[in-house]
């Protein structure tokens, strides 16, 4: 019978592999095992946030607080949950509670100034100035505009994620378009009026990909990257895209260009991308620490299924020391500790 860790790590496979939903289930019975696991719940937590259920992502963090009310990430997540849910002040509260407690997080600062430029200012809610009723024909006129619509974005690895916030929308109701660079979001129908979202692009797409899922309170809308960099922002300009290079990227002499038509299928040496890594590491590249973690991102975005196994089974066996991208090597055996010299292992699971 498979132990809570193990359940643990199987549901941490089903997150990056995007299964969310058997991801949750996965946690569950880890739950079910081990009750007294704050990360679980804290896990739990973001898949289910993942999958829109923030009411349900909130009552785990609540939980994860209750057995270690120093998780940190129990904060984050439940202010995040809260902020999809529109409940604002009360996610507030929790990013500025997470702020007092821990103060070395900066993501508290980004979330506190998110949530307070959504909130109305204090000036504004004391004034409370009157507003003009329009003339008849300005009425007809307001009928007809666009309704007033959010929307918010985020990624993975390998796709981008639209939210249009919409709720009860039907899908004879809606038209999405995906281009290359274009995404045109039409609600024929919302509270009155039409909805016609259009956004231009930070980078390519692969529009026939794309998926499109109609939920309760909103549209969500999938869109497989084509390239596998870090996006800085949703939407840009065609000037942009042509000064854009992937992120993280390993520079490759010269010489060694390989030549073969876009299209091709192609294998990389990941022995040699690992040791180039590990060389940056050593020579202690500009980008730091956040450089080499987009070079993982990239390198674990373009690879087999098999080497994905053996980075997942070795970085996850060996507590975080080794990563190999060999699954020949690491597929048949246990890999073991290897911490770095003058360091002492101290085991951590899941």
């Amino acid at each position: 019978m498979a132990t809570a860790a193990e359940l643990c790590r199987q549901a941490n496979e089903q997150y990056v592999d995007e299964d969310y939903q058997r991801a949750v289930e996965l946690y569950t019975e880890a739950i079910a095992l081990d009750g007294g696991r704050d990360d679980i719940y804290c896990h739990r937590a973001q898949a289910r946030i993942q999958l829109g259920k923030y009411s349900e992502a909130a009552a785990d963090c609540d939980q994860a607080m209750k057995l270690n009310e120093n998780n940190s990430k129990a904060y984050i997540k439940k202010g995040t949950a809260l902020f999809q849910m529109d409940e604002i002040g009360k996610a507030l509260d929790v990013f500025k509670e997470g702020q007092k407690r821990f103060e070395s997080d900066s993501v508290y600062v980004g979330w506190i100034k998110k949530c307070e430029d959504k909130l109305p200012s204090p000036k504004a809610e004391t004034e409370s100035p009157k507003i003009p009723q329009p003339a008849p024909a300005e009425k007809a006129a307001c009928a007809s505009s666009p309704s007033a619509v959010r929307h918010e974005w985020y990624q993975t690895h390998t796709h981008v994620v639209v939210t249009v916030l919409a709720k009860n929308v039907k899908k004879d109701n809606l038209s999405v378009d995906v281009e290359d660079r274009k995404l045109n979001v039409l609600i024929k129908e919302y509270q009155g009026s039409p909805v016609d979202l259009n956004f231009f692009l930070a980078h390519t797409v692969v529009p026939q990909e794309s998926q499109t899922k109609l939920f309760a309170s909103k549209v969500e809308i999938k869109l497989k990257k084509s390239e596998g960099i870090q996006w800085p922002k949703l939407e840009g300009s065609a000037e942009e895209k042509e000064s854009v290079t992937p992120l993280a990227a390993a520079p490759i002499p010269e010489g060694d260009v390989p030549k073969y038509p876009s299209s091709s299928h192609y294998t990389r040496d990941w022995d040699k991308l690992a040791a180039e890594v590990t060389k940056e590491e050593k020579d202690e590249k500009l980008d730091g620490d956040a450089g080499l973690n987009q070079f993982f991102q990239k390198l674990y975005a373009d690879a087999s299924d098999d080497t994905k196994k053996a980075m997942m089974k070795s970085f996850s066996e060996s507590g975080g020391t080794v990563l190999s991208t060999n699954w020949s090597e690491v597929g048949s055996k246990p890999v073991e500790v290897k911490p770095p010299d003058g360091l002492e292992y101290k085991k951590w699971e899941c």
